[in-house]
């Protein structure tokens, strides 16, 4: 990747997306487009400051590439549907399989290196475990429509006899970090926990339901969102084997040890509440996931990642306390 490319970042006005706009800009590229929605202002601060281009809405995105004389030199395909509570599947099927085959189409048909976002809600209940295996993929069982439109879209792509020149599809595990403020419900346990603690002096955390598990003890693999980007930079930069990608931190840690390390970082006691599950969601809820980072480690990349503790204390003191965006 040269800082003269021009690269295409979809939902670039969201979390991720626009933390990836803001840390190429700090790299030194500036010739990027953002495609989303961009009608939700709530997101508009995501991009205060930042350098692009040009602003494409989604819907229009295909069309505009059709009069476009330039040229373009990557594809981060970001955007997609993320609310795991939206029971509907067409809406995630519209947005996160057709309209990703629509780009990989684009991509393969302009010969452009493409990264999209899949989910580590593929996974399940994790019955065959956390490795991004291609030969398991269609045995997944996803728990929720999202995940499900996320799957759907992984078999699609492996059984894609043409295909962009170079093509990774990213596992994202539980991504938590700046520019999330617009997320409401579905921002990071992190960002709830620390509003609480401001407003109560305490936390709530997800009563177990499952006897495997004791309260708070739940555990997930949290990746701070600094670490997402270098991993899809990375992939980008590097163009290692076509195919699917874990990104997580290889290590499951309990909501307890998030939350400890929030009250470390603010210098207050602990001070935990158990409540139920919500019922909506708590047969699709997951107790355990933890990546299995050996394909990316054996295709290359050996930058450590942020410890919980470490991401944890950055996000909370650097931005979330202060009211800063990334």
């Amino acid at each position: 990747m040269q800082t003269t490319d021009t690269i295409v970042i979809t939902g670039a006005a969201g979390f991720i997306g626009s933390y990836l706009t803001g840390y190429l800009n700090r790299l030194g590229f500036e010739k990027l487009i953002l495609v989303d929605d961009f009608t939700d202002e709530t997101k508009v601060n995501n991009l205060a400051g930042k350098k692009y281009t040009d602003k494409i809405d989604r819907d229009q995105f295909f069309d505009w590439y059709k009069t476009y004389t330039g040229s373009i030199q990557y594809i981060f395909h970001i955007g997609a549907r993320t609310d795991t509570t939206e029971m509907d599947y067409s809406v995630h099927k519209r947005l996160n399989v057709d309209y990703s085959q629509a780009i990989w189409k684009l991509c393969t048909e302009n010969n452009i290196p493409l990264l999209y976002a899949s989910s580590a809600a593929t996974y399940g209940n994790g019955e065959y475990g956390y490795e991004d295996r291609h030969d398991i993929v269609s045995k997944l069982h996803p728990l929720n429509p999202y995940g499900q439109s996320k799957n759907d879209f992984d078999i699609w792509a492996l059984a894609q006899k043409t295909t962009p020149p170079f093509w990774a599809g990213v596992k994202f595990f539980n991504v938590y970090g700046p520019n999330e403020y617009h997320k409401e419900r579905m921002a990071s346990v992190i960002f709830h926990a620390y509003h609480q603690i401001k407003k109560e002096g305490k936390v709530k955390l997800f009563r177990s339901h499952n006897p495997g598990y004791k309260d708070g003890e739940q555990k997930r693999d949290f990746i701070y969102v600094a670490d997402v980007v270098s991993i899809c930079t990375w992939l980008m930069e590097q163009h290692p084997a076509n195919g699917l990608y874990n990104v997580g931190t290889g290590i499951a840690r309990t909501f307890k040890d998030l939350v400890k390390a929030i009250f470390t970082t603010l210098q207050l006691e602990e001070q935990i509440e158990f409540i139920d599950t919500p019922i909506d969601i708590r047969d699709k809820y997951q107790y355990f996931t933890e990546a299995n980072m050996s394909k990316l480690r054996a295709a290359g990349y050996t930058k450590l990642f942020h410890s919980l503790e470490e991401g944890v204390s950055e996000y909370v003191s650097q931005y979330i306390d202060k009211g800063l965006y990334y």
